[in-house]
């Protein structure tokens, strides 16, 4: 079936704008826009039917055409200007109004680039797949891309900012179903490295344990098991600098609630969610972070990176050293202790997940290595001080107590004597 056969088939379906039949040949006569084709068939099939009334005195093409054909409706005398197009709905009618309301919402943001994207009706989408039933789909284009197109255009136009198809700071979603419009904003993410320079504050918010969070007289209706944390004592000023509606921390694993964490600092990545500043001043908000934690938590080397880096984090098995202070239930001679650390530089540790962490993962046994060992300081008060240096995932504790048993080798064992981490420093993260 020719195109000019094919687009008086639909026609005759009822009325249909400009927009709805040129894209149903949207892949041919590239350079024009499915309104331009729209109205160019049109024109062909009214000059047609013109020609066949004059000369033939036949008015059928005309009376197929009437639904869709200013012209046939005058002669025939039939219908009205004002024919909603049943494919559509007259969205197209729409642009103007959905593109000023976009750059209403988007007055106050920062950004540099966005897109347009469309959720279908079902009216919508079962109108189009009847239009196809028909008409096929071999040249045709969707309705919500030409949407998202034509949309983007003008909204390009209104803010003059670019679309993005890759990755824009604001994806703009038109519901057709629901009659609305939301914005997506796209987070921005901040890499860098924290110490945590007192004991007994967690890497992130911890929920009440006895409330889970609703407020109880445990946490005094705070909702929080801890009243602060790493996450938490950086947030403020990352939502203050990039004016967002909340904050997400992630970090290069975590070390224990009674850790420091010195030297360097553990990785992290903090996400400024929904922002409406997308740049910041890094170093000065390093300054008002360190400022805000008062000499419990720092923070380094800010830096913008993208969403991937997060993964990055997540994934990576990077190596750490622990200082240790370690004490033993019996008095441990100096040869013997640096005999048993020497024999545990090198080794293969087989760890089934430790007693105290058992409830929220799952009991298996995994194999890390440590690297080396060395004893710093044997003191006459009955404790040592140990470094570490070992693969990512090795819990250190058990590795000097034992855990019963469920971490071999370890100290405990080798020692014969029992021996517990009294105070454990993470000193540097491998990234």
């Amino acid at each position: 079936m020719d195109v000019l056969e094919l687009s008086k088939k639909i026609l005759q379906e009822g009325p249909v704008c400009d927009h709805c039949l040129g894209r149903q040949f949207a892949k041919l006569s590239t350079g024009l826009s499915n309104r331009e084709r729209g109205q160019a068939l049109k024109l062909a099939l009214a000059l047609e039917g013109d020609r066949i009334y004059k000369s033939e005195k036949d008015d059928s093409l005309l009376k197929e055409l009437a639904p869709c054909s200013a012209y046939a409706r005058k002669v025939l005398g039939i219908g009205g200007e004002d024919e909603q197009c049943w494919v559509c709905l007259d969205q197209f009618k729409k642009l103007d109004g959905l593109a000023e309301e976009a750059a209403r919402q988007l007055k106050g943001l920062e950004y540099s680039t966005f897109l347009v994207g469309t959720k279908m009706s079902g009216l919508l989408s079962e109108n189009e797949e009847i239009l196809w039933a028909e008409a096929g789909t071999a040249y045709a284009e969707q309705l919500k891309t030409e949407l998202n197109r034509e949309v983007g255009k003008l909204v390009a136009e209104k803010v003059e900012k670019d679309v993005d198809f890759e990755n824009p700071d604001i994806v703009i979603t038109l519901d057709l179903a629901k009659s609305t419009m939301e914005l997506q904003v796209r987070s921005v993410y901040v890499y860098g490295r924290y110490r945590k320079l007192v004991r007994g504050i967690p890497q992130t918010r911890w929920p009440c344990r006895k409330c889970r969070g609703r407020g109880c007289e445990s946490c005094n209706f705070t909702g929080k098991q801890y009243p602060e944390s790493v996450d938490e004592l950086i947030k403020e000023p990352v939502v203050e600098a990039f004016e967002a509606g909340d904050t997400a921390f992630h970090g290069s694993g975590r070390e224990d609630i009674d850790a420091l964490m010195v030297g360097s600092g553990r990785p992290f990545v903090v996400e400024a969610k929904f922002p409406k500043k997308r740049s910041a001043d890094l170093e000065k908000l390093m300054q008002e972070i360190n400022e805000k934690a008062s000499g419990k938590v720092e923070v380094r080397d800010l830096r913008f990176v993208a969403k991937g880096m997060v993964e990055t984090l997540k994934s990576s098995k990077a190596d750490k050293t622990y200082k240790l202070k370690v004490t033993f239930k019996e008095p441990v001679s100096e040869e013997k202790l640096i005999s048993c650390l020497e024999t545990l530089s090198g080794a293969e540790i087989s760890q089934q997940t430790p007693r105290r962490v058992v409830h929220r993962r799952a009991d298996l046994v995994r194999k890390r290595y440590v690297h080396d060992t060395e004893l710093v300081e044997l003191a006459e008060a009955g404790y040592a001080i140990i470094t570490v240096h070992c693969e990512g995932g090795l819990y250190v504790k058990e590795l000097v107590s034992g855990d019963e048993g469920r971490t071999n080798p370890s100290l405990t064992g080798l020692l014969g004597v029992p021996a517990l981490v009294e105070e454990l420093d993470v000193v540097n993260v491998d990234i």
